[in-house]
């Protein structure tokens, strides 16, 4: 079984050895353990450092294209290596490296495709209170989205089994771990939590400027995920609540209009008609919205038939591929 530990990079030439030192070497049911650098467009000597290192592969984009392009870069090349199971870590040396056996072990013993490596963030005395409280609740709603017990939804440190990973499609700039969670959950895949260690923060997050902008983005990713995957229920709940709620203003108008006062009264009925439009609007949205959801099903489909077709065929060019 052949594990890829994938180091996504922007300048880190700072943090990569000591992320590279703490990696294993030998995983108890893991026969190679191949190592993955993929810069970022680095302008420092990261590139450099990681070939000092004797890293087994190094990817490279020519220009900064952000976390999530640069995660989705790296499953790609791991699967083309002929990955059964895919670590992601970061390059900031921000997670333990002694921590990958706990990771990969759920994987190995066939009890779950994702594992997501649990920092405990509600009691992690790095991070100020403000954020451990927002961190619980934000893992809380992403878990509700994707069926999960999550403690920690935005953990960057995760394994991924071969089938996982060959499901995986990021399709946000910003981030990968809420969307591609989401996804997992809905695709049933399996997924577990498992703690793991941390290491002093070397710097401040490079995802957002402040904790308030990284919010926002986290809101928009899950908004967007609510439409894709959970648009039908959401938003036929929305619309026949306002249907209802238009509902009751015109019938109070009716009520007066038949008693021979309706005069005085036509400001219900303006606004039962416009509560009732829009939830006559949202039900239409929410329909529309399961329709793309459905083609977004059979387009990933589509795309996870395409990738093993390629694979297969790249595997019978390349031996070594295969594992």
């Amino acid at each position: 079984m052949r594990l890829v530990i994938q180091i996504p990079c922007f300048n880190e030439e700072a943090t990569l050895p000591a992320v590279v030192a703490d990696l294993p070497r030998h995983i108890p049911g893991i026969d190679d353990i191949r190592v993955l650098v993929i810069d970022d467009g680095s302008t420092d000597r990261t590139v450099e450092v990681a070939r000092r290192l004797g890293v087994d592969h190094i990817l490279g984009n020519r220009v900064n294209q952000g976390l999530a392009r640069t995660f989705q870069a790296g499953i790609d090349h791991a699967l083309a290596l002929g990955a059964d199971i895919i670590v992601n870590t970061d390059g900031d040396n921000q997670y333990a490296g002694a921590s990958i056996p706990d990771l990969v072990r759920p994987v190995v013993e066939g009890r779950a495709e994702v594992v997501i490596g649990d920092r405990r963030p509600d009691r992690n005395p790095e991070f100020p209170f403000l954020k451990r409280r927002l961190q619980w609740l934000g893992s809380r709603v992403v878990g509700r989205l994707a069926g999960v017990a999550v403690g920690d939804a935005v953990s960057g440190f995760r394994a991924y089994s071969r089938d996982a990973a060959l499901k995986l499609n990021v399709m946000t700039a910003f981030s990968y771990t809420t969307e591609t969670l989401i996804h997992a959950g809905q695709g049933g895949l399996r997924i577990v939590s498992v703690p793991v260690a941390t290491n002093p923060a070397t710097r401040p997050s490079r995802l957002s400027r402040s904790m308030w902008g990284f919010l926002w983005k986290q809101l928009i990713t899950i908004v967007r995920s609510v439409f894709m995957y959970r648009a039908l229920s959401a938003f036929v709940a929305l619309g026949l609540g306002m249907v209802l709620l238009g509902t009751l203003p015109i019938l109070r108008f009716l009520y007066f209009y038949v008693s021979g006062d309706g005069d005085g009264h036509i400001q219900s009925l303006v606004l039962g008609s416009l509560c009732f439009a829009l939830g006559f609007m949202t039900l239409v949205i929410a329909f529309l919205g399961d329709a793309v959801a459905t083609n977004r099903r059979l387009l990933e489909k589509t795309l996870e038939r395409v990738r093993r077709l390629e694979l297969a065929a790249r595997a019978g060019d390349d031996p070594d591929a295969a594992g």
